[in-house]
């Protein structure tokens, strides 16, 4: 099922089934409390928000060999983990805001497919990781370097974590829909010029192998969304460096998901 999240065109947050036509079949509630389940009322998406509302995002860093080489790394041994604050969420069509606090151009996309947790767990077996997957989604991993780098003490969480850093969507497939997330074709589209393609195949760490190593002494809780890494072609990996500037539109794709599409705006107020 393709669940979509989405205001009505009363205000309404609700989730439901995605039709197709800018309408959706409503579920009974959040997938992740009241499971699955349509109640047959069709109503008009006003506007999509990001699929899920998460309780911790959790990313993994240079996740496919060809990106760590072009940051200037070799492929880790173990998966490299940091978070974003669920403060940075942003919906399909929302807004990529550069802080005002950047130093110059540095802030940069990251194409990635995104795992939602629909069944808490510990200590999981890699062998039935995937069974607690509810779905998937398209990410973007926006990240500004100099933080990233040089501004927070060797931590990378300031970084990835400003406001609007977060984008998700425009629908959750359910895992059901996807037998093998390790099968998908990802592209990351800058002004319509593709940046970024690559296939989740190539993960040095495959989805079902994160899960296991994430759930080590350490609850996954239902709705925790992660970030699985990015292919090679990010704007830093560059010569010269393309960072993301006001007026650009930058589009992830995933084969089977689809199209997450987000503006980039310049910066609101002075840090």
């Amino acid at each position: 099922m393709r669940i979509v999240r989405f205001l009505d065109i009363g205000g309404k947050i609700s989730f439901g089934k995605d039709l197709g036509d800018g309408s959706a079949d409503l579920l009974g509630g959040s997938p992740l409390v009241e499971g699955v389940k349509t109640t047959g009322e069709v109503v008009r998406i006003g506007r999509l928000l990001a699929p899920v509302e998460p309780v911790n995002v959790i990313c993994i860093g240079k996740n496919y060999a060809e990106h760590a080489a072009e940051m200037g790394g070799e492929a880790p041994a173990r998966p490299i983990i940091f978070m974003k604050p669920t403060s940075a969420l942003n919906d399909p069509g929302g807004a990529i805001r550069l802080p005002a606090c950047s130093h110059g151009p540095e802030v940069d996309y990251e194409g990635e497919l995104a795992v939602v947790i629909g069944r808490a767990g510990r200590d999981i077996a890699e062998a039935d990781a995937l069974d607690h997957v509810l779905g998937y989604t398209c990410a973007n991993d926006v990240s500004a370097r100099w933080w990233q780098k040089k501004g927070s003490g060797g931590q990378w969480v300031r970084g990835k974590g400003f406001d609007s850093f977060c984008p998700l969507g425009p629908v959750l497939v359910t895992a059901d829909e996807i037998p093998d997330p390790q099968a998908l074709t990802l592209t990351t589209t800058l002004n319509g010029e593709e940046m970024q393609r690559g296939h989740t195949g190539d993960m040095i760490f495959s989805v079902a192998e994160l899960i296991s190593f994430l759930s080590q002494d350490t609850t996954l809780l239902a709705g925790t969304v992660i970030f699985t890494g990015t292919p090679a072609g990010v704007g830093a990996g560059r010569t010269p460096a393309v960072f993301l500037e006001a007026g650009d539109e930058v589009v992830v794709e995933i084969e089977g998901i689809g199209r997450l599409v987000n503006a980039v705006v310049g910066a609101e107020a002075s840090c």
